[in-house]
């Protein structure tokens, strides 16, 4: 649905992006992820038709959006991270001047009941938007991305300045789109990320760094040699095992409260050392209440990313 193939852009000597190129499949949401200044803006410009690329193609639904840039962007709604919306307009007013722009040719009313519907701005359609809250402004701003039925949606930030149960009706709200439409969802926010994307596409120096679920990421940061152990005893006795095993490298602890301590623990070979290290606490007759591989949060595996790349 989307594809962004060998994508540079250069202003000068300043290369914002690198020979990026990721594709994202129908009903998919990807998030997309970078530090400050990784070109994240930039390739979401160049996807939406706002900027030119030095070099590399963007396609949409098979439109090229350079070659085809109005049947390419029949295709896709955006959303930036400030809304495009008129203060002074009804939101009714306002869906209307979006539905002209774009050209739409769906039977207008019945088509801005779904859209209000959806995105649960019915009971504000006829006051104007300057009166409306943060939070039904931006459901305005997604409302706008849907006129036309644009099979692909790319939202940039979209729950920026909402208060937390905003927040959550507007991630569950990208979820339901995502059963319909191709959804890039940039955002620093990176539990949203991993709590509503089926992919992760992150830049770094304007270079493509990882594509992959959050999953896979995990799995490739963490080799399966990283565990988290918990038992009954004191730190120092629970040390003193695992350093006796042979198949444990390095073991560091966690937490120790209520007579129990959870130990991190890196070890040679995730499969064996699990038996070693029960038969070991076995021996010692020191119960063993769990031990399980460790799962990297998408906080641990951004900055894992951006820190190596950042350090070549």
């Amino acid at each position: 649905m989307i594809r962004v193939n060998h994508l540079t852009k250069k202003y000068g000597a300043t290369v914002a992006l690198d020979n990026v190129s990721f594709s994202v499949s129908k009903g998919q949401i990807a998030g997309f992820l970078g530090p400050n200044g990784a070109g994240k803006s930039t390739a979401m410009n160049i996807i939406t038709g706002y900027l030119s690329s030095t070099s590399g193609t963007v396609s949409i639904d098979g439109c090229d959006i350079l070659e085809q840039p109005t049947e390419a962007k029949k295709k896709l709604g955006y959303l930036p991270e400030v809304p495009p919306l008129y203060p002074d307009m009804t939101v009714n007013e306002y869906l209307g001047f979006i539905y002209e722009l774009k050209g739409a040719t769906q039977k207008k009313e019945a088509h801005f009941n779904e859209i209000c519907e959806l995105t649960g701005i019915t009971a504000v359609r006829g006051r104007l938007i300057k009166n409306l809250s943060k939070g039904y402004r931006q459901r305005v701003g997604i409302a706008q991305t849907l006129v036309g039925n644009p099979p692909v949606l790319i939202l940039d930030e979209p729950t920026v300045g909402l208060d937390p149960k905003q927040i959550i009706e507007v991630r569950n709200l990208i979820k339901k789109l995502g059963r319909k439409h191709t959804v890039i969802l940039s955002s620093h926010i990176l539990s949203e990320v991993q709590a509503i994307c089926d992919r992760i596409i992150v830049l770094n120096n304007g270079k493509l760094v990882a594509d992959s679920t959050a999953e896979s990421l995990s799995d490739k940061l963490t080799d399966g040699n990283s565990l988290i152990l918990k038992a009954v005893g004191s730190a120092g006795e629970v040390q003193s095992i695992l350093n006796s095993v042979k198949t444990v490298k390095r073991c560091s602890k966690i937490s120790e409260q209520d007579g129990t301590v959870e130990f991190s623990v890196s070890v040679s070979s995730a499969g064996n050392a699990r038996s070693d290290i029960f038969f070991a606490f076995a021996a010692k007759k020191l119960p063993l209440i769990e031990i399980r591989r460790r799962d990297y949060s998408l906080e641990d595996i951004f900055m894992s990313l951006v820190d190596n790349k950042d350090k070549k």
